[in-house]
């Protein structure tokens, strides 16, 4: 339990300056004079993890057994630790609550989840998860400990420079959670396929030329492979059937979560059976490819600007700038990386001329024509988008990453657009 008790204290403190979503440490930027005639450029601003005045702000830093406790009482302090449990937590922030005034508190995003935010928000505690990657960091700040780690998220958080992150509700996470479940699937079969055709090639053993990849003639050929007369080591033999045998189970649980998906979004709510549909009116975007995107975004119109959700996918460029001297480089990668995977896939379908098939129109069937009429503009300017970037012999990877950043920004504009006629209140962005 908490070693001392706080004393009645009211903090309040000026509103810092927010950080640009580029950033990964935000820190407060010295004011640069302009020259007469320019303009300061726009930035980005994130949301910060800051209630309003009146608030007593507290850290916590949690771990599955304790929770280190850190907040203002006149200075930022230490309180100590407690279990991590339930009832211990209740006690805390009765403990912790003083007549006339109100807490706030946060923790970092982590493999704890979110069952402590919910906790206190069922207690009626304003709550915010941080996102790690966030979190500002001295440059000489070699100690680490769990009383360090609580001080300076309540110090952070009084002055209004963390970031906080979406905290979805109980059946979306368990929607995001059964989707990156069926990733997890599809990585284990590509593992095992990996190893297998390894174990063949280091006894000389490769498919034909003239047969393609994981077909049924290739399986047909695998099967024969693992026979005496191509290997006589009886070892061997069970070697290779073991790994078709992972591959077979490994299918097979992929088979199985395509029908649970399907399930649970027959079963989910109206708005986001909407807004999958809606997405797959675009090129290059399934019933998968839509509900991975939804699963991880929830409500698009959480974002105010499409560039907002570029840099939260890791999409938008690097840049180091001083001065004069403007350096860009290759993207962040430093967002959602599932969401970055799908689009990025997605992306693909875009290379060939725009063009309206039968798959196509069957998806886009019972849309509204704001709908039909973004996804083919996105068809027109992506293909041809891919088209200029190709004549000027950019890499393929860095052409298909920009499709994905404007793909993304396609998304956007579907997923508002079916969330405005559903009557969605937009979220926070984080």
């Amino acid at each position: 339990m908490p070693t001392q008790l706080p004393s009645h204290h009211t903090t309040t403190a000026t509103e810092t300056n927010r950080r640009s979503p580029r950033r990964e440490t935000p820190q407060d930027l010295p004011v640069r004079s302009l020259k007469h005639g320019t303009t300061p450029p726009r930035r980005q601003e994130r949301p910060a993890a800051r209630p309003p005045a009146g608030y007593r702000y507290v850290g916590l830093d949690v771990h599955a057994a304790t929770i280190a406790v850190a907040g203002p009482d006149g200075h930022v302090h230490a309180y100590g630790t407690t279990p991590n449990t339930p009832i211990a937590v209740r006690t805390l922030m009765k403990r912790l609550t003083h007549p006339g005034d109100a807490l706030a508190v946060c923790y970092e995003a982590g493999p704890m989840g979110y069952g402590l935010y919910r906790q206190l928000h069922a207690m009626h505690i304003h709550c915010d998860v941080i996102a790690p990657s966030l979190i500002p960091t001295a440059v000489g700040d070699r100690i680490k400990t769990d009383r360090r780690d609580a001080l300076k998220l309540a110090r952070w958080y009084r002055s209004g420079d963390l970031t906080p992150v979406w905290v979805p509700d109980a059946a979306h996470e368990a929607l995001r959670d059964l989707v990156r479940s069926r990733e997890d699937a599809l990585s284990d079969r590509t593992r095992t396929r990996h190893r297998l055709t390894k174990c063949l090639l280091r006894h000389r053993l490769h498919r034909p030329p003239d047969m393609a990849a994981w077909t049924q003639r290739h399986r047909a050929w695998l099967q024969q492979v693992a026979t005496p007369a191509y290997l006589p080591e009886r070892a061997l033999q069970i070697t290779v059937h073991e790994y078709l045998h992972e591959m077979d189970r490994c299918t097979e649980r992929v088979a199985r979560y395509d029908a649970a998906i399907a399930s649970a979004v027959r079963e989910a709510a109206p708005e986001l059976q909407a807004v999958i549909a809606a997405l797959q009116s675009l090129r290059g975007v399934q019933f998968l490819t839509a509900v991975t995107v939804v699963s991880e975004l929830g409500q698009l119109s959480r974002f105010p600007r499409p560039a907002q959700l570029m840099a939260y996918a890791g999409l938008v460029p690097r840049e180091h700038s001083s001065g004069t001297r403007i350096r860009r480089s290759g993207i962040t990668k430093c967002g959602n990386t599932h969401l970055r995977r799908i689009v990025i896939e997605a992306a693909w379908a875009y290379r060939h001329g725009p063009h309206v098939g039968p798959l196509l129109r069957k998806r886009q069937a019972g849309q509204s024509a704001t709908v039909r009429a973004i996804a083919w503009h996105a068809q027109r300017r992506l293909c041809d988008r891919y088209h200029t970037l190709a004549q000027r012999k950019k890499p393929l990877p860095q052409v298909i990453a920009a499709l994905a950043r404007e793909l993304l920004g396609f998304m956007w504009a579907i997923g508002v657009e079916v969330e405005r006629t559903h009557d969605v209140a937009p979220g926070v962005a984080a």
